[in-house]
């Protein structure tokens, strides 16, 4: 009996933190398609960047555990940041154990930097604050010399290596969607895409170009109520319902062979077409438009920046300066397109809009038939008035 009041009364001095049901995956974005408001986060990714860790706060996870390192000072990423920011706790440094300790959906509460289940203390780390992230992020900042040179180094020998092959004529697919004399969008799920699809609305409407969705990019599509025309890319990030569209798929294959998605689509069992070219799936993505007689091609969340690569993952970015360069005028890119309409509204504009809606007014009174009886009533009044007068004298 006094084990069992002692167990209680421990348990009532625990402190509450947060907690949640344990979703784990070594692949946040793959851990971001099954997660639910309120799970906890269990994650290993070294440099938590802008998408993963957009991803992580719109799914309203309760915290996030990172067996790796957040922001190792390699580069300032952003992705930390932004969820303390949102008020989200972030467990650092827990240990890749934990993962293989998770049981999906378990309970999990996280107490500054423990991490428990039940009364068991299963992990500790190191929970994350705003302006430790933002010190980090400086030192960062300062540093980013060494690994701007070594990525320069990396796109420069590709380039040298690699550039003929990327000139050189390109075998396409037996495509059924039709590219001669029309734009093509292409969309990645990166930076943005949301401000800047919302902002192309009135283009997409008028131009009708041919929506391809790279990867995720199709779910990005369907999110704006948009239908993609064509999936393309290595099919780790594509839901169900992106799949369930009647869009043509086409599997991104590396010049050495690779073919990371070939095994899910053939499990999936619906017809696909295969496109065999070097570089990332967003570049073949823009390739296979401009070979295809696209006349002007749009991208949406592409990756253009040195940080934009290390957050992927890149050591270099030789295949995106190539793809660009060989598109040359045909490309044009979408990124931070929302904030050409983000200005402030000017006082003449207001005066103009005043003095439209009284002129829209006044002409509606004008036309009306209402006014027309009211001054023909008034007209035979007068008209009467003046007989009368004249009458008289």
């Amino acid at each position: 009996m006094r084990g069992l009041l002692a167990r209680r009364a421990a348990r009532r001095s625990l402190p509450t933190g947060v907690a949640g049901p344990a979703r784990a995956d070594r692949r946040t974005k793959d851990l971001i398609k099954r997660l639910e408001p309120g799970d906890v986060a269990v994650i290993d990714h070294r440099d938590i960047d802008r998408v993963a860790a957009e991803g992580l706060i719109d799914a309203e996870v309760a915290a996030v555990i990172n067996a790796g390192v957040s922001i190792s000072g390699r580069y300032p990423n952003v992705g930390p940041i932004r969820i303390v920011n949102a008020g989200i706790p972030l467990i650092d440094r827990v240990g890749a154990t934990l993962l293989d300790r998770v049981v999906e959906g378990e309970p999990l509460r996280v107490v500054d930097g423990d991490v428990f289940r039940g009364d068991e203390l299963v992990a500790s780390g190191h929970r994350l604050i705003a302006g430790e992230i933002e010190g980090a992020m400086i030192e960062a900042r300062a540093t980013i010399g060494v690994e701007l040179e070594r990525f320069a180094v990396n796109t420069l020998e590709y380039i040298q290596r690699e550039a003929r092959l990327t000139f050189e004529p390109v075998k396409l697919p037996a495509l059924t969607t039709r590219f001669e004399g029309r734009h093509a969008l292409v969309v990645v799920r990166g930076h943005d895409y949301r401000s800047d699809l919302a902002a192309l609305r009135p283009y997409i409407r008028e131009y009708r170009p041919v929506l391809i969705g790279v990867d995720g990019g199709a779910d990005a599509l369907l999110e704006m109520g948009l239908r993609p025309d064509i999936i393309i890319g290595d099919f780790d990030s594509v839901s169900d319902a992106a799949l369930a569209t009647d869009a043509e798929l086409v599997h991104h294959v590396h010049l050495d062979g690779r073919a990371p998605g070939r095994e899910a689509l053939v499990a999936l069992g619906k017809p696909y077409l295969e496109f065999v070219a070097d570089g990332t799936s967003e570049d073949v993505a823009m390739l296979l438009a401009y070979e295809a007689g696209s006349e002007l091609i749009v991208a949406v969340g592409t990756h253009a920046t040195m940080v934009e690569f290390l957050d992927k993952g890149r050591k270099g970015m030789s295949s995106t300066f190539l793809t660009r360069l060989r598109l040359g005028p045909l490309l044009v890119d979408a990124k931070g397109v929302n904030r050409l309409y983000a200005g402030r509204v000017r006082r003449l504009d207001l005066v103009f809009l005043v003095a439209a809606a009284l002129l829209a007014m006044l002409t509606i009174t004008i036309v009306a038939e209402p006014l027309h009886v009211f001054l023909d009533g008034l007209r035979l009044t007068l008209e009467d008035l003046w007989h009368s007068i004249s009458d008289r004298v």
